[in-house]
């Protein structure tokens, strides 16, 4: 019975080292995954959420412009002939 139970606990020790060990790889391959991701976000030259947002506006604004423009050369047009 005494051999039954160290059987059972070197066999609890061997699987508890064993998840240990599993989640150390599971760690180690995650952290090398994100280096890898950030490494080609970074060569991608890609642009931030807030630098894509400010273009944007500049180019709402850049039509409206463009707009405004259009008008008052329409109504100068009209005004000469």
């Amino acid at each position: 019975m005494q051999t039954r139970d160290k059987l059972f606990d070197d066999l609890s020790q061997l699987m508890t080292n064993a998840a240990g060990m599993a989640q150390g790889v599971k760690t180690e391959a995650e952290t090398a995954m994100r280096g890898l991701v950030e490494r080609w976000l970074a060569d991608a030259n890609l642009v931030t959420r807030e630098e894509f947002d400010a273009v944007r506006e500049m180019a709402q604004k850049a039509r409206e412009e463009n707009e405004a423009l259009a008008a008052r050369i329409a109504e100068l047009e009209k005004k000469l002939g």
